[in-house]
């Protein structure tokens, strides 16, 4: 299972702690790593600030058959290339949960809209870390009905 993580995202702990928390991106990937194996799920997570190198993860995940769990952060609200990306994932068969550590709803009116949302299996936003775990347990309770 892939856990990607877009733009800005490895800035986490010292970029707008008040809406991002001051918990690290090392803390992020310990965190999903524990609760992934809790969950029986083999977990790699990883972050970019590079659009062509998500949509490449978006690729091999299709290639590899692995599930997604994606944040896709800045390129939420404009990446076609991203929406193909992971549209790929999902008509493929495979789950992918987008996820927001803060709710875009209550923020500015141009994180409001997601172009990912439309082809994901699924959302979770603004619970923080937390928004990861139920994305994987979410993704654990799919593979296991």
């Amino acid at each position: 299972m892939l856990i990607l993580n877009g733009p800005n995202l490895g800035r986490l702990g010292v970029r707008e702690p008040e809406i991002y928390g001051a918990d690290t991106h090392a803390d992020l990937v310990a965190a999903v790593g524990e609760w992934g194996s809790g969950l029986g799920l083999e977990v790699d997570a990883r972050q970019t600030d590079d659009e062509a190198q998500i949509v490449r993860w978006l690729h091999e995940a299709v290639d590899t058959r692995s599930h997604v769990v994606l944040n896709p952060a800045a390129f939420t609200h404009y990446s076609y290339a991203l929406r193909d990306a992971a549209a790929q994932v999902t008509t493929s068969g495979l789950l992918l949960v987008e996820v927001h550590l803060s709710n875009p709803h209550t923020r500015e009116s141009f994180r409001h809209y997601s172009v990912v949302s439309g082809v994901a299996t699924g959302t979770i936003a603004g619970f923080g870390f937390v928004s990861y775990r139920l994305a994987l347990a979410a993704i654990a309770d799919r593979l296991q009905g």
